[in-house]
Order: C-alpha cells, then structure tokens, then sequence
C-alpha cells in the first residue's frame, strides 16, 4: 500500500477504524530507516538556503519533517505565524490579542481561511500558529501571541482556526502544550499546578481545539509539575490521547524540547523540529532496549493518520492569494473591530470632519507591528498611525512629529485642534527572547522576551503629562500586546483607544475610528489592575531554575474572589453608541442551556454590541469563581435596531474536574447572567442543570 491507496481506502470507509487501519497498513510497508525519518524534522538545508540567499527569515521556506519518497508519503510542510503566514511576504492580520478582543469567531475562521490560502500559496500544510497559551499576567512578552486570559475565549477562538485550517488541507497545530506563559525562563520554568487547576483552567482550551479537529500539538519548552512538557507522559498519553481521544501526532518545540529522545518518544513525543538532534539517536536507543519497534510505529502511524485526514482536502493555491486585496481588506476589518475605546470624557470622539490633528509620540509614524521573534511577518508596507490619520484627514490637516521630547511635541501641537499621542511598547521591549539558553543571570536591554514593567516607559508618560498642558483635547492611543497599569495617567487624557499591534492596516484602521467612519466594538480580552501586584507572582531572569505555582485564580476570577478593584475589567469597551439588554431568559435542554436576551441599539450611529454569558455555580460543594465566561455573541446592530440574542452553552462546558472521581462533572445548579461591557449585569435565571446532564 502506499499512500495514495491509503487515502482511497479512508475516504472509502470515513471512519476512525479504517484510517488506524489505513495508517497501519502504510507503516508496514517502511523500512525502520524510513520509519524513523518520519519522526524527524529536515529543515537545515532549507535554513541554509533561505539565510544564505533570500536573508534571514525564519521559515523562509516551509520546514519538512518525514515524508517517505517510495511510497509517495508527502513531508509535513511546517509554517508559523500567530498574525500571518511568516513564508518571506504574507498579509500582517492584528495579533491574536487583538483578534480576541473582537469576541468574533466568525472573523476569526475568516482570518484562517486567509491564513490557509497563504500557508497554501507558500508550500506549507502545517500551520503551527494556534497560540492557546492562557494569559496569566500582562508581564509575559509573548501575551501578543494568545487570545486573552480566559479559557474559554481562548477555545472558542483556537477552534475556530483549528476547523478553518483542517477543512482547508492544512493540519492545524495548536500551541505550547502546555502552562506556557512565561518567556525568559521559558527553557527552565517548573509551572506546577494541582489536577484541579490543570484541568478546569490550563487545558480546557486545548481539549476545545482537539475536539474541533485539530491533527497536531506543538508541545512546550517549559516544565510541569516537575517533567519537561515534551517528555511528559501524563500530558502528552494519559490526558491527550486516552481521555480526549486526539488521533493526530505531537511534534516538539524548536531545538530545546526534547532533551532525552527516547524518554519522549515514550513519553508520547512523535516527531522532533526543526532538525535531527535528540531523535538521531532513536535507532541505537532501539538497539539498546530503551524503546521499543511498537512505540517507533505508533509514533509514525500517527503522523500517517494526520496526513491522510488533512491532504486530500489540501488545494494548490496561486502566489497572488498572498497579499491578496481580500486578505488586506479583512486584515484591516479585524483591526477595527478589536480597537477597544477605554475611555471617551464629554464625547471627545470621534474627531470632527476637518479636524487638525497633531500625532506624535514614539509610534507616531513607526512600523510597529510586534515581535520580531517567530511570529514576525514580512508585509511590504506598514500603515503607521500618522500615515492612517493623515490618509483619512487629509495631509493639510495632520501634522507628526516621532519622537518623546516635550518641546518638540509641544511645537507641532501648538496649531492643532487635538492631540493624538502614540504610546506602549514594540519588539525591543516585549515579545520572544531568542537570547536565553535558560540559565542566563541577566538580561541585556532591549532584547524582547518578558515586560520589565507593566507601565509605560517613563518618557511616555512625560510625553502624556506634557501634551495635556497644550489645552487640547489629548486622545492616548495604546501600542502592545496586552495590558498596562495606567491608573497614574489616565484621568489626564480625554480619549483612550486600545490598539495592540494592528497589522499591515493598522494605522488605516486607526483613522476608521477617530474619525467615525466605524464604531469601536472592541472588549477586553484581559483585567486592567489597579497597581501592578494586583496580578499574580511572574518571575524573572533572576529565577532562573525555580518553580512557579500556578494557583485555581487568575485574571477576573481573581479579582472577583478577592473582591480587589480593577480599573477595567475583562470584556469591557465603550462605543460610539449604547446598547441595552434586556429579557434576558436561560432555559434548560438535553445537553446543555439555551441563554437568550434582547438586544438594542439606543443611540444614532450602527455598532456591534458583544453580548457576554457568564455562570456562578450554585450549591457547588468545593471553592468555584465567583462567575466564568461561557458564551458570547457579536451582534451587529443599525441605529435603533433591536435582536434576540441566542447563546447555546453546551455540558462539557458546565463541568469542572472532580478531583475524588478523576472526570469532569457539572455542578448541581448555576444561575446565568448576561453583559454588553463587563460591568452591567442582568440576571438571565437560574437553573438545576447538574443532575439532568451527569
């Protein structure tokens, strides 16, 4: 049989019998030369090409790994890029951080769909840019790369890519399996963790992915619980595999994932990337009695399996997908729409038409677009904020000045009729920190990797004092990857707008919303804290070696338990118009809750309102979070126009671990309630749920 037959012979029977079959059969036919091929990755000469004539891009071709040239096994065509294919060009999307504040998944599978035909167009079928690290505090530089600190947003979001990429030829890769969320010490970091806050916290979200269809995961550099996540058994067999039924293969992180071969092939570890190293010594690990022929065939029938789902629905794409206008066009509509307006005194926006605006700030006219690390994509051009501004206002009406000095922002001030400063943080200051082996003692400035601060960089917050003298109306727009503790300066500025890193067409998208032309919908994906400490314990480069304890509490369930203030809370965002709520009912069916509530638009300009589902657990017999997110819904909505909203909460999402039984089981009852900003809460009912759906 080669692979061909094997494909055949699965689309004859659809069913997970035939493909083990299919894959076995195919396995059979390999030398053990060719079986170990398959779990190795073959990107150096691929390296070496692309450094040596087209420069120094990561995956400038995709990377191989496997592939059996007899018996017509195609390789696994590894790309990367959490914003956008990182193949040379691609379309630069806003970063996922962005993306999750847009509470959309619909544009998000959109985004994948775009994601896929790039991946295609570029000779990938493996897309490893499914970032489902959960957001732990606002410290950790690669926050960028994920959807938001909660678990659920992160699901939802991770599934819709993972069923865009399956459906279109692409195996979609989830990633870092898992409790990664710290990247200075992300080679050395023991996160430790009970089961309960293993299960209902740091793993939900890839269980979600998993379940939509999901044929590889990536696993971590980091510890848990004390064994390295590539050599972890409980992680990548017991849980993975026996319990959630994942049918595709796991591959590891780049060059420091595995440190012993054969303990992670036992492990459950199946294909080693980006080159043969540790893997190299599987054949004499066989020879010696520390692995075993099974454990080798096991591992490449698995990556037989994910091919043979995945490629026939593969589609030979054209070049010119790349940077198509559709993809332009939908990279700048996701960063509209994950543009959070945290702060508007007496209606400061949007700006009139005609309007003379000063844009300074060290972003003002900047690429700045996020990490520079494996997530960088290469677009031809960047929008930068004075660009967008200037593109909507006119170039008469817009003046710049790039840079912190007061005195010079002052002078191009002096003759506008707002200010629009440009602040946060860039590649230098967050963002993967490619110089840590691990045990560095200390680490040079500017190098990316993890916040040294959760405020502004002291000459921006100068810059905002500054301009606030001016007398002009001071709108602050906001540049990074995830949260900053503002409480210091906020009260000076009129307007505050949340734009992360906004791709290709974030400055573009920037002036869609300053000048009206579009509603800022956005919520955020994370708490806003009072005061730094307010989050929870991250360490640094100095702590090195240590373990961290990840506790059950995080985010807002650990502001709600201990009822500490925030300055915005998880899923709020202000808009052009207001949106009211009400009748808000949730009823019971077979498998979970139907939870449904009136929606209008009371004001004079059309917006997406975001309605937000959250349960408590009532009469629950251990410790719970005093509300959790489990459902949400993006609803577009004209001047004056009402909808009903209906949110379906399925059962697994209703379940928390129990701890004496080893499953996941719902609580007796949960009451419901329901918001558009994250503040105002109305009660939807509550319910006897538990019983009815054990």
């Amino acid at each position: 049989m080669d692979f061909q037959e094997a494909v055949r012979y699965y689309e004859a029977h659809p069913d997970k019998r035939s493909l083990n079959a299919a894959a076995a059969a195919l396995c059979r036919e390999m030398t053990l030369h060719e079986r170990l091929h398959m779990l190795r990755g073959h990107a150096l000469g691929t390296t070496a090409k692309t450094f040596l004539t087209k420069g120094r891009y990561y995956t400038g071709e995709a990377y191989a790994a496997g592939g059996c040239r007899r018996l017509g096994v195609p390789p696994v065509l590894f790309t990367d890029g959490p914003r956008g294919i990182v193949m040379r060009r691609g379309t630069c999307f806003p970063v996922p951080m962005m993306r999750g504040a847009s509470f959309d998944k619909d544009l998000e599978y959109r985004i994948a769909q775009a994601f896929a035909r790039e991946a295609s167009a570029g000779g990938a079928n493996l897309f490893a840019g499914i970032c489902i690290n959960l957001l732990r505090n606002p410290m950790w530089g690669r926050a960028q790369e994920t959807y938001g600190e909660d678990p659920f947003l992160l699901g939802e979001m991770g599934a819709a890519q993972t069923r865009a990429m399956q459906e279109n030829g692409i195996i979609a890769c989830p990633k870092h399996y898992a409790l990664n969320s710290i990247e200075d010490l992300r080679f050395s970091v023991d996160a430790r963790c009970d089961d309960r806050t293993l299960y209902d916290v740091y793993l939900p979200h890839f269980k979600k992915c998993v379940d939509a269809g999901a044929m590889s995961i990536m696993g971590a550099y980091n510890r848990v619980n004390g064994e390295y996540c590539c050599e972890n058994r409980r992680l990548l067999t017991d849980i993975l595999r026996n319990e959630w039924g994942f049918e595709g293969f796991t591959l590891s992180d780049f060059f420091f994932g595995i440190y012993d071969g054969a303990r992670s092939l036992r492990a459950g570890l199946d294909v080693e990337m980006p080159y043969i190293f540790r893997y190299a010594l599987l054949g004499a690990a066989l020879k010696r009695g520390k692995i075993t022929e099974r454990q080798i065939n096991t591992a490449v029938t698995r990556v037989l399996k994910a091919l043979i789902v995945t490629l026939p629905k593969h589609r030979d794409v054209p070049k010119e997908a790349i940077l198509s206008p559709e993809h332009i066009a939908l990279a700048r509509e996701a960063a509209v729409k994950g543009t959070v307006l945290l702060q508007n005194k007496n209606g400061v926006l949007p700006l009139p038409e005609g309007a003379k605006i000063a844009v300074v700030g060290r972003y003002a006219d900047k690429k700045n677009v996020g990490d520079h690390g494996s997530s960088q994509v290469y677009s031809p051009y960047t929008v930068t904020p004075y660009q967008g501004i200037k593109n909507r206002f006119g170039e008469n009406n817009v003046l710049c000045y790039n840079g912190c000095d007061p005195e010079n922002a002052a002078a191009v001030a002096r003759s506008c009729g707002a200010v629009v400063v440009c602040v946060g943080s860039d590649w230098l200051q967050e963002g993967e920190f490619l110089v840590n082996m691990g045990d560095i003692k200390k680490k040079p400035k500017g190098s990316g990797g993890d916040r040294a601060d959760l405020r502004l960089p002291e000459e921006d917050e100068t810059l905002i004092r500054e301009m606030k003298k001016t007398g002009k109306p001071l709108i602050v727009n906001i540049m990074g990857g995830s949260a900053y503790v503002i409480r210091d300066w906020s009260e000076l500025a009129d307007g505050i707008l949340m734009s992360f890193y906004s791709g290709l067409e974030g400055g573009n998208a920037l002036a869609d919303i300053l000048s009206g032309d579009r509603n800022p919908c956005g919520r955020l994906p994370f708490t806003v804290a009072e005061a730094p400490d307010d989050y929870p314990p991250f360490p640094h480069i100095g702590d090195a070696g240590k373990s961290v304890e990840y506790g059950y509490y995080h985010g807002y369930t650990l502001f709600d338990k201990t009822k500490r203030p925030v300055q915005f809370p998880f899923g709020f965002g202000l808009s052009y118009t207001t949106f009211a709520l009400s009748d808000a009912c949730a009823e019971k069916t077979a498998d979970g809750v139907l939870v449904s509530v009136a929606v209008r638009n009371d004001g004079a300009q059309e917006g997406d309102a975001v309605v937000q589902v959250y349960a408590s657990s009532e009469a629950a017999s251990v410790d719970r979070p005093v509300k959790l997110l489990k459902g949400f819904a993006r609803i577009p909505l004209a001047a004056g126009e009402e909808k009903r909203a209906e949110i379906f909460i399925n059962e697994q999402d209703l379940s928390f671990y129990d701890p004496d039984g080893k499953k996941m089981r719902p609580d007796p009852a949960y009451s419901f309630r329901v918001t558009n900003n994250g503040t105002d809460f109305l009660f939807a009912g509550m319910l006897r749920v538990g019983e009815a759906m054990q």
